[in-house]
């Protein structure tokens, strides 16, 4: 595996004058090739060059201001190269930290050591891998330069452009279905081929088997579909060991700090349940010790510890509430319980600092701290753990002739054991007994849940036949509703229509029907409400907004005469008059008749609309001579117009 590590030395990359140079480490295979110094440029060619699987900074503000400038410089790494900060992600740590948990020492006012340190503990597994790229990856194929104005050659220009486009998209296009990935295509058809071609791949950059490239004629752009935020994964799965102090009662206690006596972890919380505490502690990380600040671990506590298979610690006397205050008075708490609870990872931790201190003196660099501290605490020899995690066997232990005290130590070990078996098996009888208690417990609960859960079966059956009936009912209300009101408006009607039926009996009056507006709308709702039939005169209240159609409309539906009124012939727009003319439908004004209007019907006099009527059609017979008239000049006009140009022409 090839790491890069870098460490500024000096300038920013904040600043516009004076930017960054690195000290970049190069380590391969946990071995350091040379640390050099380079700029960001050089940085970037160097990458692409050598494309290295890893990249560790201990800052990504080193090289990017902002989350753009961060997109930025991610796109421009090659896609197998992860970008790793090994200082955290969301919580960061001091680099020194991360380099005592490997038992790395480095000069921290140096930057080459810094970046040696960095690339080290990178190959290593620390630190996080920066994410800023869904597995969504677009490739664009568009041109590299633009057809132009151009001149004879331009089309055969412009058309080997397309062509050299569309052939790349076609060979990409291959490729992505040979590597079997999932893709959407998007094409730009122009002359003699295609202009641009975009493919969507359902995969990450380092999966799609395409780079990009820019020739004469084409460039393809290799593009992730960016993040909406930085994702932070740490590069190595494996969660860190800590040190868990449990308050166990009505409300919890938890609190967890790790194998250096960092906080981890502290909260407390009421009535929390077995499953809760370990999916908290879970969340935190792996308790390697379980710890109580009583003599005797209660219950729960080693219920929970053996959940994990930690390592006790009790000590040797129940602490005192001085003694708690005084291991706790650096940190901040919210309430006894988490006092308690941190009191007792604090002691733990105190009663393994010595052990802890050894350890990290007899291991040699490169190896994790925290991995041969917690293999040790279980039981097994420093030695044997160098060598398992070296991947070499470990040297067998020399063989000693044994003496009366170790044959006396070794017998007191087999009695102690043989207690510590009868005090399992005690306890394996009571779990035992409790195990049948919950499942009588557990087959009575399903009884009760049986008999509630067919009760709720019939209270939602007969819930949910409720709730029909109720919107069949709602329905029928609605219905009935509607009908009420057709009922209402046909009575209206029915109303409307006797009293023209009794004006249509006499013989001094006609009837007519009163039109609101001169609009497609109004002669729809007069249709609904009163009808209109062949032979009938319409009263209308307003002449503005008319047009054409309506007229042509009145006229198809064979209406007698309209009733102008509130105007006088004066106010009329001749171009109404010429539309009636045209249409040859009778415009009356109402000084003329005299109309009595009620609401939506009215009366007219026979004789003074026979009168009006008639008028209208002398004046619609002088129209229609004068259009004949018209008619006829322009023919005359036309063939004079003719025969002059048929004259000219034959001079």
């Amino acid at each position: 595996m090839k790491v890069f590590g870098i460490d500024i030395i000096k300038g920013s990359v904040r600043s516009k004058t004076r930017r960054p140079v690195y000290a970049l480490c190069r380590m391969e295979d946990g071995e350091v090739l040379g640390v050099d110094e380079v700029t960001g440029f050089r940085l970037r060619r160097l990458l692409a060059g050598e494309r290295p699987d890893i990249l560790a900074v201990d800052s990504i503000q080193e090289i990017a201001t902002d989350q753009r400038e961060l997109f930025e410089f991610l796109q421009s790494l090659p896609p197998a190269t992860r970008l790793v900060q090994v200082t955290g992600g969301e919580r960061t740590e001091s680099l020194g930290k991360v380099a005592a948990r490997y038992n790395i020492a480095f000069n921290r006012f140096d930057p080459h050591a810094e970046a040696r340190a960095i690339a080290r503990v990178a190959s290593l597994g620390a630190g996080v891998e920066v994410i800023a790229f869904e597995n969504v990856t677009d490739i664009v194929v568009s041109r590299h330069r633009s057809p132009g104005r151009g001149g004879w050659s331009q089309n055969r220009y412009a058309r080997r452009i397309h062509g050299s486009v569309m052939q790349k998209a076609r060979e990409i296009e291959v490729q992505l279905k040979s590597a079997g990935l999932q893709y959407e295509k998007k094409e730009t058809k122009a002359f003699g081929g295609l202009s641009r071609a975009a493919f969507r791949v359902r995969a990450p950059r380092d999966m799609v088997p395409v780079h990009a490239v820019r020739s004469a004629d084409v460039q393809v752009r290799v593009i992730g579909k960016q993040l909406d935020r930085i994702r932070f994964e740490p590069l190595s799965g494996r969660p860190r060991y800590l040190i868990v102090g449990l308050d166990p009662g009505t409300t919890t206690g938890i609190a967890a700090v790790d194998l250096d006596g960092n906080l981890v972890h502290l909260s407390s919380s009421r009535q929390m349940t077995m499953s809760d505490i370990i999916d908290e502690l879970y969340q935190a990380g792996r308790p390697l010790i379980i710890a109580s600040d009583v003599q005797q671990m209660p219950y729960s506590v080693e219920k929970i510890r053996r959940a994990f298979n930690a390592v006790p610690y009790t000590p040797k006397q129940s602490l005192p509430v001085e003694t708690k205050y005084e291991i706790t008075a650096p940190y901040s708490y919210t309430n006894d319980h988490e006092r308690d609870a941190l009191s007792a990872a604090l002691d733990a931790y105190r009663s393994y600092r010595n052990k802890f201190q050894n350890i990290a003196k007899r291991v040699q660099p490169g190896f994790d701290l925290d991995e041969v501290r917690a293999r040790v605490i279980r039981g097994q020899p420093l030695d044997q753990v160098l060598a398992d995690l070296q991947g070499a066997p470990a040297a067998p232990p020399k063989a000693a002739p044994e003496t009366a005290p170790e044959r006396k130590a070794e017998d007191e070990r087999v009695i102690a054991l043989d207690g510590m078996v009868k005090r399992l098996r005690g306890y394996v009888r009571e779990l035992q007994e409790e195990i049948r208690e919950r499942e009588r417990e557990i087959g009575r609960l399903r009884r009760a849940l049986d008999r509630a859960r067919s009760a709720t079966e019939r209270k939602l059956r007969r819930d949910a036949e409720l709730a029909t009936k109720d919107a069949i009912i709602e329905n029928l209300r609605h219905q009935l509703r509607g009908e009420r009101r057709h009922s209402r408006r046909l009575k209206k009607r029915l109303d409307r229509m006797k009293r023209i039926a009794e004006l249509e009996v006499s013989e001094d009056y006609t009837p007519i029907k009163v039109l609101e507006s001169f609009t497609r709308d109004a002669v729809r709702s007069l249709s609904e409400q009163v009808g209109i039939a062949e032979g009938d005169v319409l009263y209308l209240l307003r002449i503005d907004g008319w047009g054409r159609a309506v007229v042509k409309d009145l006229a198809g539906m064979g209406v007698r005469a309209l009733i102008a009124g509130r105007a006088t012939p004066e106010e009329l727009d001749p171009r109404l008059m010429q539309a009636f003319r045209e249409a040859g439908l009778a415009l009356i004004h109402d000084r003329v008749v005299q109309a009595e209007i009620r609401g939506r019907t009215g009366a007219v006099r026979t004789d003074a609309l026979e009168e009006a009527l008639a008028e209208w059609e002398e004046e619609q017979r002088e129209y229609r001579r004068a259009q004949e008239a018209e008619r006829l000049e322009y023919l005359f006009k036309e063939y004079r117009s003719e025969r002059e140009k048929e004259v000219r022409r034959g001079g």
